[in-house]
């Protein structure tokens, strides 16, 4: 089953102004790349290569500009514009056409995860309606929660629970079958008037058709809708990359891993790179993987 991939990429940001009045939360550095990169690497570690990104009006020619049409990576990289930040959900009515009758992965553009993406590719190639992931947080009471009985069958879904019914959030990470575009415009607004992704997960959880699987330790979710979440993912990404020597989410050496592009393209991409630590790191990628081309 072909699995396509939608990043949303918009919101007003307003926790985080002023940094946000001029561009986007998913523009701003975390570390060393724009925030926008780490939902895009876990896509393409995914296996996925069809990509929509879905951001406001004066966001998107910003994506644009830094991403064109994904080409360069190997992807095709489409954009949609939504007129105002009205859910979750929404993403998936205006990305009826791009779905089609495929299926589709979702993934927040503010959401970063690190480590194995092994359990991102099983729940791909596993699922049957919805999966849902789960990652044990100390403060659950912050975040959707839920509760699963045996063979990872969701029991229940509750949004930032007084007495949470278990330790696992459900991070903005999503995985429907292509009839999520039917279930999606028959939610009703909430009295926040969003459409709520909660009502697309009760909605595969009153079928039986909703699963979660969860996230083990090596696995790190880092949530950036606050300044401090944002300090702390661009500390997280830093020490690991000045530790190991190598970087997190550079696009170009992922899509020459997954061999999205060969290596003529990827020097092409390379060369074209402004004189910077980012290229020096992938012309240093170019020279350690020459023996296996």
């Amino acid at each position: 089953m072909n699995t396509k991939g939608i990043i949303l990429a918009g919101g007003s940001g307003s926790r985080l102004y002023p940094t946000t009045a001029v561009f986007s939360k998913q523009l701003q550095p975390i570390y060393d790349k724009p925030l926008i990169y780490y939902p895009l690497a876990t896509l393409m570690l995914a296996g996925i290569r069809e990509i929509l990104i879905i951001s406001t009006p004066q966001d998107t020619p910003n994506f644009e500009r830094l991403l064109g049409d994904g080409s360069q990576w190997g992807v095709h990289i489409e954009y949609k514009v939504q007129a105002a930040p009205k859910g979750i959900a929404e993403a998936f009515i205006y990305g009826r056409e791009f779905i089609g009758n495929d299926q589709v992965c979702l993934i927040l553009g503010d959401n970063v995860f690190y480590g194995k993406l092994d359990f991102l590719r099983e729940a791909i190639q596993t699922n049957e309606g919805g999966t849902i992931f789960g990652y044990r947080v100390q403060d659950p009471e912050r975040y959707g929660v839920v509760e699963f009985g045996e063979g990872g069958q969701v029991v229940s879904i509750e949004e930032k629970p007084q007495n949470p019914k278990s330790n696992y959030a459900i991070p903005g990470l999503y995985i429907f079958t292509s009839d999520v575009t039917d279930i999606a415009p028959d939610v009703r607004p909430s009295q926040r008037g969003e459409v709520e992704i909660t009502e697309v997960h009760s909605a595969y959880l009153r079928q039986n058709r909703l699963k979660v699987q969860l996230m083990g330790r090596g696995i790190a979710w880092l949530d950036t809708g606050t300044p401090e979440s944002m300090l702390e993912a661009s500390t997280f990404i830093h020490a690991i990359e000045k530790r190991q020597g190598t970087k997190i989410a550079c696009l170009e050496e992922i899509a020459l891993q997954m061999k999205f592009i060969n290596r003529e393209t990827f020097l092409k991409t390379v060369h074209a790179l402004p004189k910077s630590s980012y290229r020096e790191y992938c012309l240093m990628i170019a020279d350690e993987m020459q023996e296996d081309w």
